[in-house]
Order: structure tokens, then sequence, then C-alpha cells
């Protein structure tokens, strides 16, 4: 797939980019402020922002492969350090909660986005509110997809409150965990019980993201557990599927994540020419980004991937 237009139209032309860490956001009731990590082109109006949530264990550093190509080619990626990278014990009252704090440091770096700009040299008044995507990786993918309409099932089997932001426009969710309850490996049950999404209400436009080899020890069942938001969800338009993927996807973590068992450059640059297009589109910047992309996909004669639209 060639990578042939830029996040704003036309030819693909990259800006140098600018990466500000940390701009501290106050969040009184987590208990100590956000950090998060802002990139920005360093030319361009108007720019699209992406909120990205990391994986497990990782940080507002990590996923440069795709946070720096999505900012080159126009868009502002804020990233937060959730508190579980910050090795809270397992007797902190926040530890039960990780699962909603995550969310709220999304939606709080929406309600703050004048501090966001303030904090990086150039960028004040140059975002464009009204197009704002969310996207995340793993753990971060489930806590991504719950400003677009993810619900956690609790205990009870019911799912709990809607947690969706309708300042969110777009979703990219690479390697969203899927259904729990029987599906969930007795490791995952017992420390990741929230674990368990319904995705009938996921109704935003939304980029699945999976690899056909990614067996996780959080479920029982194979790479195919994957897939489940993009065949239970209204808003899930497409899915990727990387052929030999692992979780890592080729490597989209970055160089500080060593735990990659998969490494493919080609791979990587699937995923950063693909999530880049279906940004594009379901914001409205290029009608044809995504449907070009993905004819590119279908034509290519030993393909890394393939898409499933609805």
């Amino acid at each position: 797939m060639s990578d042939t237009t830029s996040a704003g139209g036309g030819n693909d032309v990259t800006t140098p980019v600018i990466s500000i860490r940390p701009v501290a956001l106050a969040a009184p009731d987590r208990g100590q402020d956000l950090h998060v990590r802002v990139t920005a082109p360093t030319t361009g109006q108007e720019l699209p922002v992406v909120l990205f949530s990391h994986g497990m264990t990782l940080t507002m550093d990590d996923y440069a492969p795709l946070v720096d190509y999505w900012a080159a080619r126009g868009f502002v990626v804020v990233q937060p350090t959730h508190l579980d990278s910050l090795g809270l014990p397992p007797d902190d009252p926040r530890t039960p909660l990780i699962w909603r704090i995550r969310t709220a440091d999304l939606t709080g770096i929406l309600d703050r986005l004048d501090t966001v700009e303030a904090g990086v040299p150039g960028l004040a008044g140059r975002i464009d509110r009204d197009r704002i995507a969310v996207a995340g990786h793993s753990w971060g993918a489930q806590t991504a997809s719950t400003l677009v309409g993810a619900r956690v099932v609790g205990a009870d089997g019911i799912p709990g409150e809607s947690m969706t932001d309708s300042r969110v426009k777009a979703a990219v969710l690479l390697c969203l965990p899927g259904t729990g309850g029987a599906d969930l490996s007795p490791l995952a049950a017992q420390y990741f019980p929230f674990m368990s999404p319904d995705f009938a209400e996921l109704k935003t436009p939304s980029l699945m993201v999976a690899g056909d080899r990614d067996q996780s020890p959080l479920t029982v069942r194979g790479p195919d557990w994957f897939t489940d938001g993009y065949r239970l969800s209204p808003g899930a338009t497409d899915l990727l599927t990387l052929s030999g993927a692992e979780h890592g996807l080729g490597g989209i973590q970055g160089s500080h994540d060593t735990r990659t068992t998969d490494e493919s450059p080609e791979r990587v640059a699937v995923v950063q020419q693909a999530t880049l297009a279906y940004l594009r589109t379901a914001l409205g910047l290029d009608d044809d980004a995504w449907p070009a992309a993905r004819r590119s996909l279908a034509a290519a004669g030993d393909p890394l991937g393939s898409v499933d639209s609805k």
C-alpha cells in the first residue's frame, strides 16, 4: 500500500514535529497530576487531534512509530501515562478502579485542551476541536473504546453506565480485547475482571486492527478474540487483519518495548498507512483516503493484511 496522501489531502507531505513531555494536567480526584506527551506538526492550522491510550506497563513515551507518523502528516497526538504504569501497590484504593481512571484520563485531556495547547510552543489556536479521535493498543484499546460506546459488564452480567464522549468522532482500536465471561482465562478473570466489554452501543465509526497470530494469555480462545469488537459493534466499520502478526503488530510500541516477537517494519508500515488513511476519512479530511487504502491492500500480490468492511 503506497502512502500517497497527507492528513490534509493531496500528495504525501510531511512536516517536522515537536514533542513536549511532560505537560501536567491537574487531576485532583486522581491522586496526582496527569502527565501527557504532546506531539504536533510545527506548521499547519486546524489540526485534528488523536488521544492515544497505551497498553499495560507502557507509558506516554511509547508507540513512536505511530505517533510520529501521524504527527508528521498533520495530527496532534496526546499520550497520557496512566496510573497502572506508575507501580500502584495492590492495596492502593485506586487499583480496583484503574480501568475507570484510565477513561477519566482521556476525558480529562479533552476537558483541558487549552492547557495542552499552552504547553506546546506555537500550538495555541491551531487545534481543530471538531475533529477528535481516540486510539489505543491492547488495554489502551479497551480504554479508548469506552469513549466511543463500549461498556463494561458487571459481575451481575449487566452492562455498566455509558462513558461515551460526543467530542470523539472516530476511533482506531488496535488489538482490542474481546468478550469476557467464559472467554477469559483464569488469569484474566482473577486480575482483570473488567475486561468484559459490551459492544452493542459502540456506534462511533471505528477501525479495528488485529493480528492473526495474536494468542493472548488473557483468553481461552485464539486470535479471533481480538475481532469481537468488529463483529459485535455497529460502529466498527472496518477490520484490518495482519498476516503473521502477534500482539505487537510488528512492533508498533517502538524500541522501548523489547517484548515484540513478531518484529516487522513492513507490518508496522501497513498499520501506519492504514490508520492514517482511516483517520483522514473518518474525520472528514479526505473521503477517498480510506477507500484507496482498502483498494491498495486488496490489489497487493502478497498482502501483509486484509480488510473486512461492513
